[in-house]
C-alpha cells in the first residue's frame, strides 16, 4: 500500500466504515487522493504504476487528471464523506457552535510558509468580531515558536490535529475524526485559501469564508496554479462569508458527497473482499450509501 493512503488516517476511515481492522488498515489495492487540490488530486510528482488505480473523490477530479493526460481513475468518494456516514447521529445533534476555527494556508515536512503571521492574526480578529477564536496550524508550523505564539500572544486559543505521517510512521489516524470534532465546535470556519477543512465544514452546516494574505509557500510548484488558480475555479467562494447554498453545493462537488459506495462495493473496489470481518459493517449498523 503507498504509504499516502494512509495520511490523515484516511484508510482506517474506510477500513472502519467496511468493519475492517483499522489498525493497521488492510492494503489498498491503488493510490488513494489524500487531499485536496485543484491540480489532478495528488501531489507534484508524484509516481504512478500504470494500470494500479487511482481512488478519487470525485468526478470534478478525473476531469481534471484526464486533462494533464492521467488515466487509470476510479471515482469512490472521500474518505470525509464515509466519516460523515460512521459519526451521523453525532453530526445531527450538533448545536450551532460558537466562534471560529481557522485553517491557515500551510507547508508540509519538505515546503514551509512565508507570510506575515500577526497581520493575518489581527485581519481575522477584525473580521471575526469579538468571539473565541481557535487556530489550527499543521504540525510542522504549531511546532514553531514564532508561529505558535504569534497567534497565543493575539489571543487565539492555537491547536493542531496531529500529523499525517510518513512512510507509515508517526501519523494521527484520528486525524479526521478530530477535524471533525473541531468544526461541530464552532459557528464559523475560515482560511486565506481554499482547501480541503473548508470544504468539510461546509457539509456539517458550518458557514465558510476566504480572506485575508494568501500566503506564499517556498518553491511552490507552479503547474499547481497558486492563488490565482484557485480565485479563477472558484470566484463565488473568495469571500468573508460564503452563502450556505454555494458553499454546500461545492462540497458536494469536490468531495464527492453523492458517490459513496456501499460496504460490500467499497472492500471489492479496495481489493478487500478476502480480508476477514472484525467488527460490524456500516451495512449493519444503518442503510445508508450506495453500491
Amino acid at each position: 500500500m503507498h504509504h499516502g493512503n494512509v495520511f490523515y488516517g484516511h484508510a482506517a476511515v474506510l477500513a472502519r466504515y467496511c468493519g475492517m481492522p483499522a489498525e493497521p488498515p488492510p492494503t489498498i489495492w491503488g493510490y488513494l487522493q489524500h487531499g485536496w487540490n485543484t491540480h489532478d488530486g495528488f501531489a507534484v510528482g508524484h509516481e504512478f504504476v500504470p494500470g494500479i488505480p487511482k481512488l478519487v473523490w470525485s468526478d470534478v477530479v478525473v476531469r481534471r487528471g484526464w486533462a494533464l493526460g492521467h488515466r487509470d481513475y476510479v471515482v469512490i468518494g472521500s474518505p470525509w464523506a464515509y466519516l460523515m456516514l460512521l459519526r451521523a447521529e453525532e453530526i445531527a445533534a450538533a448545536g450551532p457552535g460558537e466562534g471560529s476555527i481557522v485553517f491557515p494556508f500551510h507547508g508540509w515536512e519538505g515546503q514551509q510558509i512565508v507570510g506575515d503571521h500577526a497581520a493575518y492574526a489581527d485581519e481575522v480578529r477584525s473580521v471575526e468580531g469579538d468571539v473565541p477564536l481557535t487556530m489550527c496550524l499543521y504540525w510542522n508550523d504549531f511546532e514553531r515558536d514564532d508561529v505558535r505564539k504569534t497567534y497565543e500572544n493575539k489571543g487565539f486559543r492555537v491547536i493542531s490535529l496531529g500529523r499525517r505521517g510518513s512512510m507509515y510512521r508517526d501519523g494521527s489516524q484520528d486525524f479526521l475524526d478530530r477535524q471533525l470534532e473541531e468544526l461541530l465546535r464552532h459557528r464559523r470556519v475560515v482560511s486565506n485559501r481554499l482547501g480541503s477543512a473548508l470544504f468539510y465544514a461546509a457539509t456539517v452546516n458550518r458557514e465558510i469564508g476566504v480572506y485575508g494574505d494568501p500566503m506564499v509557500l517556498q518553491n511552490d510548484h507552479g503547474v499547481l496554479g497558486g492563488m490565482q488558480r484557485q480565485t479563477r475555479m472558484f470566484p463565488h467562494l473568495h469571500q468573508e462569508r460564503v452563502p450556505s447554498p454555494i458553499a454546500g453545493a461545492a462540497a458536494r462537488s469536490e468531495l464527492g458527497l453523492d458517490k459513496v459506495m456501499s460496504p460490500t462495493a467499497l472492500r471489492h473496489r479496495l481489493g478487500w473482499d478476502d480480508v476477514p470481518d472484525l467488527v460490524p459493517t456500516a451495512d449493519e449498523l444503518q442503510t445508508t450509501g450506495k453500491g
